[in-house]
């Protein structure tokens, strides 16, 4: 049905007229002589499956379709590519929009050539396709090719180029955790549809199509994207998530340290960014998770009379031999991640040090571990009860997240009973004076300018609101859903014996999922 519908489309744009591909080309072939351009001309009628499958995959109704009849001009150098694109334009009527220049500015990939869209005969869009002998060679045959075709000794801009591209993906694929991930980076490369912007010094950076500020930041450089905080396109402040478009100017503004933000991959476009964001938090995660298996090796030594310094050089070597792992570092790593047991591991660590001639321990309770609430990927605040200090709190080792910090009473540990062996002794870091996450359910009575005095009160009591959102029930009483930014325990109890003090207000709770 869709073939008998796309064939009359067809035959209804050109009026059954089958000589209409014949007819362009014997006038861009007496045309281009006339203007002393030696040229060959190629043509084609694109197939209807092919029509079709544009339509599909870019969302395209048969009218937007405009390279029916598409024609490749190959001339002897650059020059000449421009000369005939004016010919062809003095020719025929070109569409406004239409026109890519590709020799000025290259695909990533190296390709080059002019694309512009005429009007033919009986009124019917035709694709143009002008290039050069050398640049037809390369997009036929490939960026390897160019090598061959050229003489070696001549090192244009275009190889300069291409070498560049080919450079990128092998650093792709040393950013790449695996070969999926590999090929997901390099197909953003492979077909772009690119936009073109500039940097504060007039530089021009091709980027996907739909690329945002992150995507930018890290064509520039890698330690550009990694530190960006904010950026300015043409000159007015704008989120780093916002899409760029043909022609903007964009600057980024920088950080001291580098901090790349886990939800840039969900909106990021370049492959390059892509990779250098995941490969960033893996070593991240990795440094981090090093780190806490150190606080949670040490803690479970602490039960045997030891410590990490007490371990001498031989004895993580016999360790390491013995369990077939490479390093004491991927010890580390795996504890910190959950993958292997403290306690285990400490037990061992303490049997080879006895074999070794070490004085026999004696078991002690272990020590808690500190929780400060600068954690990063490796130790994390739970979402689901939100902790803060002065809240009794327990740790849990979940395998691939590392240490996981939940209130005592949270619902999400009670279903995790038989996993007590993951548990983990924690406790807050004594004067702690960073803000905590906090989520507080309000109900009110529904009278005018409540709101704004559930607001002023929070404000007063000294703390941030992060979010607040409302049922939208219509009746005599509303609930409002709070985030908020606390101190701690102490700080959270005085902002809420405030809000009780509001007469509108007939019940507070501490929200927990």
């Amino acid at each position: 049905m869709r073939y008998r519908v796309l064939e009359k489309a067809v035959k209804s744009a050109r009026g059954n007229r089958r000589q209409v591909v014949d007819k362009i080309m014997e006038a861009l072939r007496q045309r281009l002589p006339e203007a002393g351009i030696e040229a060959e001309v190629m043509g084609r009628e694109k197939q209807l499956y092919s029509i079709y499958r544009k339509m599909r995959e870019k969302h395209l109704s048969f009218s937007q379709v405009l390279d029916i009849y598409g024609f490749r001009v190959i001339v002897n150098d650059v020059p000449n590519c421009y000369l005939a694109l004016g010919a062809l334009h003095g020719l025929l009527k070109p569409v406004p929009g239409k026109f890519k220049d590709y020799i000025a500015i290259p695909k990533a990939n190296g390709y080059q050539s002019l694309h512009t869209t005429l009007i033919g005969p009986y009124g019917t869009p035709v694709e143009v396709q002008i290039r050069s002998r050398e640049m037809h060679h390369i997009a036929e045959s490939g960026v390897a090719s160019h090598w061959l075709y050229k003489d070696e000794s001549a090192l244009d801009e275009l190889q300069k180029k291409t070498h560049k591209w080919l450079k990128s993906l092998i650093e792709l694929q040393s950013a790449s955790g695996d070969s999926t991930e590999f090929l997901e980076n390099v197909k953003v490369d492979l077909f772009p549809d690119e936009v073109y912007v500039f940097t504060p010094k007039g530089k021009i950076l091709v980027l996907p199509r739909g690329a945002t500020a992150v995507d930018f930041a890290y064509a520039v450089h890698t330690d550009i994207g990694n530190r960006c905080v904010a950026c300015r396109i043409n000159f007015e402040m704008m989120p780093l998530r916002s899409e760029l478009r043909n022609g903007d100017r964009v600057e980024i503004i920088t950080a001291a340290l580098p901090n790349p933000n886990p939800t840039w991959l969900t909106y990021v476009k370049s492959s390059k960014a892509r990779a250098q964001i995941r490969h960033y938090l893996k070593t991240q995660q990795k440094d981090e998770s090093v780190a806490l298996g150190e606080r949670l090796l040490g803690q479970a030594l602490h039960g045997f009379g030891l410590s990490l310094a007490d371990l001498a050089t031989s004895v993580w070597d016999r360790f390491v031999r013995g369990r077939g792992v490479k390093s004491k570092n991927d010890v580390l790593t795996d504890i910190g991640l959950g993958k292997r047991h403290a306690v285990i591991i400490a037990r061992r660590l303490a049997a080879d040090r006895m074999a070794e001639g070490g004085a026999p321990v004696e078991q002690k309770p272990r020590g808690a571990i500190v929780i400060n609430g600068e954690e990063g990927v490796a130790m994390q605040l739970a979402k689901c009860c939100r902790p803060i200090p002065g809240d009794p709190i327990v740790g849990i080792i979940r395998k691939g997240q590392g240490l996981v910090v939940h209130t005592h009473d949270c619902r999400s540990i009670g279903k995790s009973g038989h996993e007590r062996d993951n548990w983990v002794d924690v406790e807050w870091a004594p004067g702690n004076e960073r803000l905590f996450d906090v989520g507080i359910r309000i109900v009110t009575e529904n009278r005018r300018g409540v709101l704004a005095k559930i607001t002023a009160e929070i404000a007063d009591g000294g703390s941030d609101i992060q979010n607040v959102s409302f049922d939208s029930e219509r009746g005599v009483y509303t609930t409002l859903n709070f985030t908020l930014q606390v101190m701690n325990r102490v700080h959270l109890a005085r902002i809420i014996r405030g809000l009780r003090r509001i007469p509108e207000v007939v019940r507070i709770t501490r929200a927990k999922e």
